[in-house]
């Protein structure tokens, strides 16, 4: 970094110069120190991104400030880099209240993540622009919905990438949750170059494609009319009976694995309400509870520092509750209980090993989701996921 002419310094090493000037020569030294974390390198090359928009996103080097709109992607940057926590400039409270044992957990590994700034809370009307461009970010990621986008609008329809593009502040579009099959991949790829983790990013994608990959050639030849129906209850125990998935989402999955969710029959947003009478009435032969744990008291007990058996007893728990227990699903013991963040997730991954096994036994008896995830844990995952995040009502081998 070079200086005019008439801004000399003496340096530090110098002996027998005037007191001002060698207090001068300190404090540039030390205001270059502390500024050098939010500068990018002279000669740091500049990472072009594709986002799921499409969009070409320009970084003059690798983000060091990331702000998460949504903080529930936390656990994709703990895929991605051993050190998420370090680079995490703010986020939304989300983590902390809807995903709260998770986030203790989290907090165990970083206790950093204590004094994150909170620039919203789950919602985009909650989100603050001014304090967000306040933690000087060089990274914003958020999801299409999130920047308030519709299917097929254009990035520059959102006021909120607008307001960021126009203080120089790079956004990135991601996408789990809305059309995870297609978006997953180029969310890794998009997010990992982004924070200078593209190896990662690849390492984790080539396990993704593999898993995926071995599920889809199991289903290849399955017959029409064999995808039986899925009962997906969401957020089971925290709402009045029952919310459901309807298109996208849990939606994409459940096909994925060889199955038919139910909610999409008749629901046309992302997730809806399913009545009473209509879900008797569907015979669901699997029923999948979710939950996030946050809520155990009346949800679904689930997650991080969460025992099997309590998980298992909780998930009855529900099911008497909401009067299922005629569901043929119910009656066979094919009801399961899940970690609900597996929605917006690369883990979802593990999610559709489980419901192909549960839909499709036959075809998967020898599939083993937990193991799948021990190896995330192992391989991957910056915060491993350590408690329980499947549970069946009937233990099975």
């Amino acid at each position: 970094m070079s200086f005019p002419d008439d801004r000399r310094t003496v340096p530090l090493t110098q002996s027998g110069g005037r007191p001002a000037a060698r207090l001068a020569g300190a404090l540039t030294a030390l205001l270059l120190m502390l500024a050098a974390p939010f500068i990018a390198p002279a000669n740091a090359a500049s990472i072009q991104v594709t986002d799921v928009l499409g969009r070409t996103v320009t970084l003059p080097g690798p983000a060091q400030r990331v702000v998460l709109a949504q903080a529930r992607h936390f656990q994709v940057l703990s895929l991605l880099t051993p050190d998420p926590a370090a680079i995490l400039a703010g986020w939304s409270d989300e983590f902390k209240t809807s995903f709260a044992p998770d986030y203790q957990a989290a907090l165990q590994r970083f206790p950093s993540l204590s004094t994150v700034p909170v620039v919203g809370r789950h919602a985009a009307d909650s989100f603050s622009v001014e304090s967000a461009l306040g933690l000087r970010p060089d990274l914003v990621v958020m999801t299409a919905s999130f920047a308030g986008l519709k299917a097929g609008q254009a990035a520059d329809e959102s006021p909120l990438i607008r307001r960021f593009e126009s203080a120089q502040v790079p956004v990135i579009v991601i996408d789990f949750f809305i059309h995870p099959l297609d978006n997953t991949i180029p969310s890794l790829r998009a997010l990992g170059k982004a924070i200078g983790h593209e190896t990662q990013a690849e390492d984790f994608i080539r396990f993704y494609k593999q898993h995926m990959q071995a599920i889809a050639q199991r289903l290849a030849d399955l017959p029409e009319g064999r995808h039986p129906p899925v009962f997906v209850h969401a957020h089971a125990g925290s709402t009045d009976c029952c919310n459901s998935p309807g298109v996208g989402t849990f939606n994409e999955m459940v096909r994925y694995a060889g199955g038919r969710n139910i909610g999409a029959d008749v629901l046309r947003s992302a997730t809806g309400k399913l009545n009473f009478e209509y879900i008797n009435a569907s015979a669901p032969q699997v029923y999948v509870a979710t939950g996030t744990g946050s809520r155990a008291a009346k949800g679904l007990a689930i997650g991080a520092g969460v025992d099997e058996n309590e998980a298992r007893a909780s998930l009855q728990r529900l099911i008497d509750s909401n009067r299922l227990g005629a569901l043929p699903a119910v009656r066979s013991g094919n009801s399961h209980g899940v970690w609900h963040a597996f929605n917006d997730s690369p883990l979802h991954v593990v999610f559709i090993e489980a419901l192909a096994r549960w839909i499709h036994p036959d075809r998967f008896q020898d599939i083993q989701p937990a193991d799948t995830l021990r190896d995330i844990n192992a391989r991957f995952l910056a915060v491993p996921l350590q408690g329980t995040y499947l549970v069946n009502l009937r233990p099975q081998p």
